[in-house]
């Protein structure tokens, strides 16, 4: 595999939305993310949750609007979530595996450090 994968859980994501949202904002934010991950074609849904939570930064709006990404092809926020800069720098028909996996490295250290901020 070229690029690591997270692995998290709802806990994640309630730490998460803790953490970027003021407190009188956590509940409601709490509510909208259920609108996620509703449609059988849905997968990952704490790994897309946090990707919005990531893209939205703490705003309202952003969240919203990722929200309707998601819902329209969740695969678009994780990519632009985890891996921002292995699409601009790597081509989809690359063919050398190490220079797809060195790509990936500093976009994995970003996220990481992401999730893992206090």
């Amino acid at each position: 595999m070229d690029q690591p994968v997270p692995q998290v859980s709802e806990a994640d994501v309630a730490r998460i939305v803790a953490r970027d949202f003021p407190p009188d904002q956590v509940a409601g934010v709490q509510g909208m993310l259920p609108e996620s991950g509703t449609k059988d074609w849905h997968r990952e849904v704490p790994r897309v949750r946090l990707a919005i939570l990531k893209l939205a930064d703490g705003d309202l709006r952003k969240l919203r609007a990722t929200l309707k990404t998601a819902d329209q092809d969740y695969r678009d926020v994780l990519s632009y979530a985890e891996y921002p800069g292995y699409f601009v720098t790597i081509s989809p028909s690359e063919p050398d595996a190490a220079k797809r996996a060195r790509a990936a490295i500093p976009d994995w250290e970003q996220y990481s450090a992401w999730l893992n901020r206090k």
